[in-house]
C-alpha cells in the first residue's frame, strides 16, 4: 500500500522527562554471549565468536545495520548501549504501531502501570492464539514471565498527537497487525521530515502516555531499575494478570 500523507501535521513539543519505563524480557537484559558457557578457554571463545559473527543476524546488524537504520545512527561505548541498539535492530515480524519491519524504535511510557498494561495485553493476545488440545480450554492456562524495567531520560522535541481526534486512525486498538498500517505509514512520513519521535496516548491503558523515540542517540542514561514477574492465568475465558517484584542479587 502506498503511503497516504496525513493532512494534519502534529505539533512539535519540548519533552523533558526522567525515568520513562520500557519493559523488556529479563533474558535480553544481560550483555555478553552464551558461547562463554561452552568454550574451554579464551582462544576457543574468540574463534567461536568469530564464526558466530559471520552468521548471527544480531551481530551482523550491529556491524552493518539493517535496511532502515545504519550503524552511524546506533550508539556504542556507553553503559547499556546493547539495550538501545537491540530496540532498533530487532523489530517485531510485523513491526509495531509506529515502526515497520525495516527499523525498530524505543517505546516507553511515563508510568510503569502503562508499560505493564501494554505488555500484558500483547502477551494475552499471543496466548489466546495458541492451541493446546490437551487443556480444557485448549489454550495455555498459565504463563509466568519476567521483565526488566529499563528507564531512560529524554530532553528533546517530539511530535505530539494533539488533538487526539485528528489522529484516531493511528490509534486503532485492533485488529493487530492490520491496525498498524496507517500509523506505520505516518511514522515513515515523520521520519522523512527528520522527526525525533512521537508522544501519544496509550491504546492499552486509559489515561496513560507513551513515547516512541526514532533516534537512538536521544535515549539518555538507559538503566535497569527493577525486575518483575508477570503471571497470566486463564480464568473463565479471560487472562487475568498478577504482577510482583523480583529481587535480583
Amino acid at each position: 500500500m502506498a503511503d497516504t500523507k496525513i493532512a494534519v501535521t502534529p505539533p512539535l513539543q519540548a519533552f523533558r522527562r526522567r525515568g520513562l519505563h520500557r519493559l523488556i524480557p529479563s533474558k535480553f537484559s544481560e550483555g555478553g554471549t552464551v558461547l562463554a558457557d561452552v568454550a574451554d578457554d579464551e582462544a576457543m571463545l574468540a574463534d567461536m565468536m568469530l564464526l558466530d559473527g559471520a552468521t548471527n543476524d544480531r551481530i551482523q546488524g550491529e556491524h552493518h545495520g539493517i535496511s532502515g537504520i545504519t550503524p552511524y545512527e546506533l550508539v556504542y561505548g556507553i553503559p547499556n548501549a546493547h539495550i538501545v541498539r537491540a530496540a532498533y535492530l530487532h523489530p517485531s515480524p510485523f513491526g509495531s504501531r509506529f515502526n515497520d519491519v525495516t527499523r525498530g524504535a524505543w517505546y516507553a511510557a511515563i508510568k510503569l502501570e502503562t508499560s505493564f498494561a501494554e505488555v500484558i495485553w500483547h502477551r494475552g493476545e499471543h496466548l489466546a492464539e495458541m492451541v493446546v488440545p490437551e487443556l480444557p480450554e485448549q489454550r495455555p492456562d498459565v504463563e509466568l514471565s519476567e521483565y526488566d524495567d529499563w528507564q531512560a531520560d529524554f530532553n528533546t522535541g517530539f511530535h505530539a498527537l494533539e488533538p487526539v481526534e485528528a489522529y484516531a486512525e493511528c490509534l486503532e486498538p485492533a485488529p493487530v497487525p492490520e491496525c498498524y498500517e496507517r500509523p506505520q505509514a505516518f511514522a515513515r512520513q515523520l521520519l522523512k521530515e527528520r522527526s525525533n519521535g512521537i508522544v501519544y496516548p496509550s491504546v492499552r491503558h486509559a489515561g496513560g502516555t507513551c513515547v516512541v523515540c526514532f533516534r537512538p542517540a536521544l535515549i539518555i542514561n538507559p538503566r535497569r531499575a527493577g525486575r518483575y514477574q508477570i503471571e497470566l492465568k486463564l480464568t473463565r475465558g479471560t487472562y487475568r494478570s498478577k504482577i510482583q517484584r523480583v529481587l535480583v542479587e
